[in-house]
């Protein structure tokens, strides 16, 4: 962060405030990029006033309550302006902050997106109408409402379909049933996990999507007045057909045709401008059918790659993502993208089964496999960890570079095969 807010200097650069949660993996790197090219970031942090503890260069929001969290954003960034430097974008790191920063952005009349577009960006059944009034392809789909008996309908959708919640998000709570019986299997699982995340069923919508076949991808992509420039294009090499649809792999630079890289690049393009996303990052789940022609979007947020994966991604000389977004929000020039070799990949370490996270082992001879460029556990030692459909985290995270995509996804595989979790059991104590 730049000491010329401290020192009551004014910037010739604009800032950026960053919209978070308190645990956000991002902020660390975000910070470090701010740092390295000399940008004020405020972090303005989802927490209650009643449990803020004030920090310089930090300010606090309450996601749950937008109006006072707007208010609050656009009063700083008055103050800002006068005494440091104007605000020049206010960046959601997370999904929920979205509203919150379109709304005051718009207050202050710098670059945003369209406020409807963090709802669209969140409720799936927001998104695919969006889509679909936009002419923008999408799996057929249905809407409803969670405490239904799904009996009533079963025998009229077409399979395979996959049960979604609305809100979740990781692939939480998605699973494909392929009959009548095996919805009416998935539907009430689906419910009871929207009802363990505080959602009441009387109160929720679950999404019923029929499946399409095909591989999937990932898009990395930074929007300028609505105009898309893709910045990566991620591979899943592991097939994601159900019942459930856990990411694992990420590799890039995509081995698909470079015709289809454009198109996929064009329908991202597409999709965001239905959903009325204009500035700032984006990142796209899309589904690929080469065989019929068809490329569906999946999922699409107004923010950036989450978890640790953006560590893999370097541009021009080196250059983080991180780095890249906050030059993009403060004006600054933006390097080629070109001028890299070889390929780089991240593995998302599913968790095998539910327990209690006890240890890991072979983190080393995992680290020495050749391509292997860290490995970091985030589970917590000693908690209880709970696989996909009902969970909502990872193991870990395994990373790669080498020449070609193929010896990424290689080395990653490797590694991970090479490491053991010990997870014991749940131990409850029944008292009479």
């Amino acid at each position: 962060m730049n000491d010329s807010a401290y020192r009551g200097e004014r910037s010739p650069t604009p800032s950026v405030v960053l919209l978070m949660s308190p645990a956000s993996y991002r902020a660390r790197a975000f910070t470090a990029a701010a740092g390295s090219i000399g940008i004020d970031v405020v972090r303005a942090v989802d927490l209650p006033d009643g449990l803020a503890n004030h920090v310089p260069g930090n300010i606090w929001v309450d996601f749950t309550d937008p109006d006072a969290a707007v208010e609050r954003l656009v009063g700083f960034a008055r103050i800002q302006e006068r005494l440091v430097s104007p605000v020049g974008a206010i960046l959601a790191i997370d999904d929920r902050g979205g509203l919150i920063a379109a709304r005051a952005s718009a207050t202050l009349g710098i670059p945003h997106n369209d406020a409807d577009s963090a709802l669209a960006a969140r409720d799936k059944f927001v998104m695919r109408e969006r889509l679909a009034a936009h002419g923008v392809p999408v799996p057929g789909y249905q809407r409803f409402p969670a405490s239904v008996d799904p009996e009533t309908f079963a025998a009229a959708i077409t399979y395979p379909c996959v049960v979604k919640p609305l809100l979740l998000s990781g692939s939480r709570g998605v699973i494909r049933a392929n009959t009548p019986a095996e919805l009416n299997v998935a539907f009430r699982r689906t419910r009871a996990i929207l009802e363990a995340s505080g959602m009441s069923a009387s109160e929720h919508y679950i999404l019923i999507e029929r499946f399409v076949p095909g591989f999937e991808v990932a898009l990395e992509g930074l929007l300028t007045s609505g105009e898309l420039r893709t910045l990566a294009l991620f591979d899943k090499p592991d097939p994601l057909d159900g019942p459930f649809f856990e990411e694992t792999i990420y590799v890039t630079p995509s081995r698909l045709p470079l015709d289809v890289q454009a198109a996929i690049s064009r329908r991202t393009g597409e999709a965001a401008a239905a959903l009325g996303l204009r500035e700032g990052p984006v990142h796209a789940e899309l589904r690929i059918d080469l065989e019929r022609g068809n490329i569906w979007i999946i999922e699409l947020a107004g923010r950036s790659i989450g978890g640790l994966c953006s560590s893999i991604l370097e541009f021009g000389s080196g250059m983080r993502l991180e780095e890249l977004i906050l030059r993009h929000a403060a004006g600054l020039p933006l390097p080629s993208l070109g001028g890299n070799n070889g390929a780089a990949g991240v593995m998302m370490i599913p968790i095998p089964r539910g327990g209690i996270f006890r240890g890991v082992e072979g983190l080393e001879p995992a680290r020495q496999v050749a391509g292997v460029t860290g490995i970091e556990i985030t589970a917590p030692l000693n908690q209880p960890i709970v696989p996909l459909p009902e969970g909502e985290s990872y193991l870990g995270f395994i990373f790669a570079r080498s020449d070609t995509p193929a010896h990424v996804e290689a080395a990653l595989r490797e590694a991970h095969e090479r490491i053991e979790f010990r997870i014991g059991p749940v131990i409850s104590l029944n008292r009479a």
